[in-house]
């Protein structure tokens, strides 16, 4: 089943291991990008900033999708994430209250519309799926399972809406990968136009055109700070500099020091960061780290995680793994299946061949070859799947991992430094095009759920 795991970036669930929703609205408002990534990223809860700001204690419907309310309370704690998104990548700029309000409320409608899709056709996430994605958020956040429950009261939010939001966002991934990736197809003249595109934008800046992963940490300076507590924080900054260029943990520096954000923002094309981090880290290497970056939310120090110039790189990592897939069904849940893989784990670890046991269990295609998924490079298995596959070393194998497929046993075998050849380069650039392609029909595709909705829109009582 290596073709079925050899899928692009594009719907990775930032919540749970990735990104997801980064594609815009056609039929809204056209934001910033910086305001539109903000958007996007308010609806997931990787971001734990500030706690959000008192709301009016007397709420009201503002929408009815379908048979269902959104409230005035659900638009403004949303448009404060989407501001303390903002204001965490140096960003001060905000469009006007009333347009973002309507950004806001339109992107909580076609969430709704979404999960009400979801859970009309039969998809579903059960409890051990929200575990791990909550065990996820902690580990890319540099939090523990406990600090992340109380970052989570600190906002005033509930363990069990924390619970269900992740659940919700899971739900619309599941939606848009069943109903979008059929809609997409790469054809070698793409790949032909698209290199030929990127020639014609030779000239253009290559940092502009190439997709970085940076680190993040944010000392944030209150907007009437004195001098000498702006002086103080910017000695705190110099300190988680020192630290994150000593340390080779980044996420645990940024857990000690950071006032809010994911650790790792994820890779991601370099114009979708704020031009400040853009401009800061231009000529610096991989796991070079530069700051501290002033800005008008704070003191910011960026590490370079990865890049890739024209969207794939000559060198890249690649991983040789094996893995073992059980499919859920109404018979075998996701805790049931991880259960099952857990004990073969254990055996694994006893010293039984993993590749004999992927031989007897696995319900891949490539169980008759022991589990054996060839060497793959970044990009060509499902974001949860990949960031599994990154964090062991060879020989090891992981937890039961949780994808769009079913759940998996993965042993990571080997991992090597790979040049690659001009067909594996066009093979990857299959994936950049297939990104594209993807965020136009997702576009799409929810322009189209959007007009088939009933939206009646409610006025502010008097």
């Amino acid at each position: 089943m290596h073709h079925l795991i050899s899928m692009p970036r594009h719907f990775a669930l930032g919540l749970v291991c990735a990104a997801v929703m980064s594609a815009g609205l056609a039929y809204a408002q056209n934001p910033s990008p910086e305001v539109a990534r903000a958007l996007s990223d308010s609806a997931q809860t990787t971001q734990l900033g500030q706690p959000a700001a008192q709301l009016r204690s007397a709420d009201y419907i503002v929408a009815i999708v379908n048979s269902e309310p959104v409230t005035n309370n659900e638009v403004r704690a949303r448009i404060q994430r989407v501001k303390e998104n903002l204001q965490s990548q140096g960003i001060q700029q905000l469009p006007p209250e009333d347009e973002l309000a309507q950004e806001v409320l339109e992107r909580l409608i076609v969430e709704k519309i979404q999960v009400q899709t979801a859970k009309e056709t039969g998809i579903k996430v059960d409890d051990y799926a929200v575990d791990q994605a909550i065990e996820n958020i902690a580990r890319q956040s540099g939090l523990t399972q406990q600090a992340l429950a109380q970052e989570v009261a600190r906002r005033g939010q509930s363990q069990a809406s924390f619970r269900e939001e992740i659940r919700n966002q899971m739900l619309l991934q599941r939606l848009q990968n069943r109903e979008v990736d059929g809609r997409v197809q790469v054809s070698e003249h793409d790949i032909d136009q698209f290199m030929a595109q990127q020639r014609q934008k030779g000239g253009q800046d290559d940092v502009m055109r190439s997709q970085l992963n940076l680190g993040h940490i944010l000392i944030a300076v209150p907007e009437n700070a004195s001098e000498a507590e702006v002086a103080r924080l910017q000695a705190r900054a110099q300190e988680a500099l020192q630290a994150a260029r000593t340390e080779a943990d980044f996420a645990a520096v940024a857990q000690r020091y950071s006032d809010g954000g994911a650790a790792i923002l994820g890779m991601r094309p370099a114009n979708r960061y704020p031009s400040l981090f853009i401009e800061s880290v231009a000529s610096t290497p991989v796991g070079g780290i530069v700051g501290p970056v002033r800005s008008p939310a704070g003191f910011h120090i960026l590490k370079v995680v990865d890049k890739s110039a024209g969207g794939v790189d000559a060198v890249v990592t690649q991983n040789l793994a094996r893995h073992i897939l059980l499919r859920t069904s109404p018979q075998l849940s996701e805790r049931e299946a991880a259960q099952v893989l857990s004990e073969l784990r254990q055996r694994v670890e006893g010293g039984a061949s993993f590749a004999d046991l992927a031989r007897q269990y696995s319900e891949d295609g490539s169980a008759a070859m022991g589990g054996d998924l060839g060497w793959a490079g970044p990009g060509q298995f499902v974001p949860e799947f990949e960031q599994a596959l990154n964090a062991l070393e060879p020989g090891q194998v992981s937890q039961p991992v949780v994808s769009r497929f079913g759940v998996h046993l993965i042993q990571l075998v080997d991992r090597r430094q790979a040049t690659l050849t001009p067909r594996e380069q066009r093979e990857m650039l299959r994936n950049v095009v297939r990104e594209e392609k993807l965020e136009k029909a997702h576009a799409n595709w929810l322009q189209e759920l959007r007009g088939q909705a009933y939206v009646e829109y409610r006025e502010p009582p008097q």
